[in-house]
C-alpha cells in the first residue's frame, strides 16, 4: 500500500485531531503526551495508520462492523451512483434502494415482513421500545408497558437505551434512567448462578420469575441479544432460547432480538437467532448491515405487529408517529444491497462457520498452554476468551492485564478487543470478530499474536 511504503507528513492532521476531535470511549488526558491514532487506509483485513504501520484487524473496524472487509469498490460505486441519482428524501416516501433492500432482507428472515429504516443500532432499538409502549396504550390501557432486558447485554447509548442496558459501567453517571425497564439475570454458564444440570432452562426460568414478580399484565416485551456481545461474548446454554420462546408466548410478551452485533452474517447465519429456531416479534440490526460503508440500521417486525398500527385509520394517534431523518438516506440501503450480494456470491456465511471453528479450535489450544484462559466461547466469527487469575476459583484477572494483552497484540500489528468499561470486576474477556472474509492464515496470525502476548504478560 502507498501509505505503508511512503507515509505522507501527517503532522497537521494529527494536530487537528488532537485539538478538535472528541473521540469515542477515550480518556483524552493521554493525548497530551501521545499522538492520537489516525487510520488512513484499509484493504481486505488490513489497515494502515498515519505512521505507515500495518495492522491485521481482528475486530472489524474496532466495533464489529466491517463484515466484508475494507476497500470494496463495488459498494463504494453503488453508493456513488445512487447519490448522484437521488441522495435523500424523507422515508415518508419510498426509494428504489429502500424497497429493493427491504425485499431482499425480508427474504432472509422467514416470519418477518416489515422494515423500518434508521441510522444507528441505538435508534433501531428505540423504535422497538416505542412500538411496545404504543401497543401497551392501544391494547392494554398503558399497563403492559414494561420492557425486560438482560444483565450484561447492551442495546445502545441513548438514555433510554442504557436504561435497557445491563452493563453498569456504561450506565454509571447517566441516571435518572427511563422508567419501566426491568433487568433479568444473565445466562453465562461459566459464571453459573445456579447449580443445576439443565442450566439453559434454569436461566430462562429466571426470566419467568421476574415476570411473575412484576406481574405478567405489566410486561410488554423482552429484549435480548442472541449472543451477548460487549458483556463478555456469552453464547446461550442449550435449551435456553426454546424456553425463552415458551415463556414469551405464555404471557403474551413480545420478543425483541437485538442483532446489532450478530446480524448479517457474523455468527455464520444471516442472523444469530436463526441458530435457535425462535420466532421474534422485533429484530434490530445495524453494524454489519452495510459493513460500515454507509450509516444504516433497521427495525424489522411482523405483519401482526404492523397491522396494529393501521386498524383505525380515522384515529390520528393510531399510526406509528415516528420519524428518523437519516432513515431517508439512500446510501444506506444501496450499500446494504451490495453488501448482501457479496456475502452470498463469495460464500461468506460458510466461510464464517469454517473460520469460526478454526478460531475456537486455536483458542482451545492456547487454553491448554496458558492457565490465564479460563473459558473459550463464541459463535461463528464472534469469539471470546475469558482471562482468569485462578482457574479453580475463576477469579478474573485485573483489567490492566487484559489491556496489556490487547496492547501487546497491537505492538505485533494485530488489533484485538476486550470487554471494557462495562462490568465492574468482569472486564476480562478478549473479544475477536474478524471480517467474514478471514482466511486460515489470518486466523492463525491472530491467535499466534495472542499466544505471544499471553506469554509476555503472564509468563
Amino acid at each position: 500500500m502507498n501509505i505503508a511504503a511512503a507515509p505522507n507528513d501527517m503532522s497537521d492532521i494529527i494536530e487537528a485531531d488532537r485539538t478538535h476531535v472528541w473521540h469515542h470511549l477515550l480518556q483524552h488526558k493521554s493525548l497530551e503526551t501521545v499522538d492520537p491514532k489516525i487510520m488512513v487506509e484499509g484493504k481486505g483485513m488490513r489497515l494502515w495508520d498515519a505512521t505507515g504501520k500495518e495492522h491485521l484487524d481482528a475486530v472489524s473496524g474496532g466495533v464489529w462492523t466491517v463484515n466484508v472487509g475494507y476497500g470494496r469498490e463495488s459498494i463504494a460505486d453503488a453508493v456513488r451512483d445512487q447519490l448522484v441519482k437521488l441522495n435523500y428524501f424523507a422515508n415518508s416516501a419510498g426509494s428504489i434502494p429502500g424497497a429493493l433492500f427491504s425485499e431482499r432482507l425480508i427474504s432472509k428472515m422467514p416470519g418477518m415482513s416489515r422494515v423500518y429504516l434508521t441510522n444507528s443500532g441505538t435508534e433501531a432499538n428505540e423504535k422497538a421500545f416505542k412500538l411496545v409502549r404504543q401497543i401497551a396504550h392501544k391494547r392494554y390501557g398503558g399497563k403492559k408497558h414494561k420492557i425486560l432486558f438482560r444483565e450484561r447485554d447492551y442495546h445502545g447509548s441513548s438514555i433510554t437505551a442504557i436504561s435497557a442496558g445491563g452493563q453498569p459501567e456504561r450506565n454509571a453517571q447517566y441516571g435518572p434512567y427511563t422508567p419501566g425497564f426491568v433487568e433479568v439475570p444473565h445466562c453465562c454458564e461459566y459464571r453459573a448462578q445456579w447449580d443445576v444440570e439443565n442450566y439453559g432452562e434454569r436461566a430462562a426460568d429466571a426470566i419467568e420469575e421476574v415476570i411473575l414478580r412484576e406481574g405478567p399484565d405489566t410486561v410488554g416485551a423482552l429484549c435480548l441479544e442472541p449472543v451477548t456481545a460487549g458483556g463478555g461474548v456469552i453464547t446461550p446454554p442449550e435449551g435456553y432460547w426454546q424456553r425463552v420462546q415458551e415463556i414469551c408466548r405464555k404471557y403474551e410478551i413480545l420478543l425483541h432480538i437485538d442483532e446489532v452485533v450478530c446480524g448479517v452474517g457474523r455468527t455464520g447465519k444471516w442472523f444469530g437467532y436463526q441458530h435457535y429456531g425462535i420466532e421474534p416479534d422485533f429484530v434490530t440490526m445495524a453494524k454489519g448491515v452495510a459493513s460500515g460503508y454507509a450509516a444504516i440500521a433497521c427495525m424489522v417486525t411482523t405483519e401482526r405487529v404492523f397491522d396494529l398500527f393501521k386498524d383505525d385509520a380515522g384515529d390520528p394517534l393510531n399510526h406509528f408517529r415516528d420519524i428518523s431523518t437519516f432513515g431517508g438516506c439512500t446510501a444506506g440501503p444501496a450499500a446494504a444491497l451490495e453488501n448482501m450480494r457479496i456475502i452470498e456470491d463469495e460464500g461468506l456465511l460458510d466461510n464464517t462457520t469454517a473460520m469460526g471453528e478454526r478460531l475456537v479450535s486455536n483458542l482451545h489450544v492456547l487454553m491448554e498452554k496458558h492457565q490465564a484462559i479460563g473459558d473459550v466461547r463464541g459463535k461463528g466469527l464472534f469469539c471470546g476468551a475469558e482471562l482468569v487469575a485462578d482457574r479453580a476459583t475463576k477469579e478474573p484477572v485485573a483489567e490492566k492485564l487484559v489491556q496489556a494483552v490487547v496492547g501487546d497484540c497491537a505492538s505485533q500489528g494485530v488489533i484485538i478487543g476486550a470487554t471494557n468499561r462495562s462490568l465492574p470486576g468482569l472486564n476480562n474477556t478478549l473479544c475477536l470478530s474478524p471480517a467474514l472474509i478471514a482466511t486460515s492464515d489470518d486466523i492463525d496470525q491472530i491467535t499466534d499474536a495472542i499466544d505471544g502476548a499471553l506469554t509476555r504478560v503472564f509468563g
